[in-house]
């Protein structure tokens, strides 16, 4: 199809057949323009003819007649390359979907992946934090005795202190 040209005009046709007057060839010659000038507008497009008169325009006859083989075989060329271009298109877009979702699935591993990674991260941290509790259980536990002992031990000090006879004679030489 040469760039321009015009096909498949018959589907902007009624669908009810419009009747074209009888004197539809003899128009051309009744107008100013030079007959000459319309032979060469006229030659310039692709299959034009004129109907025969008092036949009726309807959508699978026009002015634009797509009946010659050479129109046919262009025509199927076209379709053909339209249909191949479709084929490629989707063969495109099912290779971009594929990929597509081999970049989730590959993303999901990766964040699963992560998760498992994380959860062990946590499972190790709290480990180490219920043991770290523990042992500051165990040290405020002996801190506390530790305490109370001490407490015990000046109380035995002082009770020594009080009835020990070197007590008594720092007293009596003071």
């Amino acid at each position: 199809m040469v760039p321009g040209e015009i096909t498949g005009i018959h589907y902007l046709a009624p669908e009810t057949p419009i009747s074209i007057p009888a004197n539809f060839g003899m128009m051309k010659s009744m107008s100013n323009t030079p007959n000459l000038y319309f032979n060469r507008f006229l030659s310039n497009l692709p299959n034009f003819h004129f109907p025969p008169p008092g036949q009726e325009f309807t959508p699978q006859s026009s002015c634009l007649s797509n009946n010659s083989t050479s129109d046919e075989a262009d025509e199927e060329h076209q379709l053909s390359i339209i249909d191949e271009r479709k084929q490629r298109r989707m063969i495109s877009n099912r290779e971009s979907a594929r990929r597509s979702r081999m970049r989730k699935q590959k993303h999901l591993d990766e964040l699963w992946s992560q998760v498992l990674r994380l959860r062990t991260e946590n499972h190790t941290l709290i480990d180490k934090l219920n043991r770290v509790t523990e042992s500051h259980e165990q040290v405020l536990q002996e801190n506390a005795r530790l305490k109370e002992e001490a407490i015990d031990l000046r109380q035995m000090l002082t009770e020594l202190q009080i009835g020990s006879p070197y007590t008594t004679a720092l007293r009596d030489l003071e």
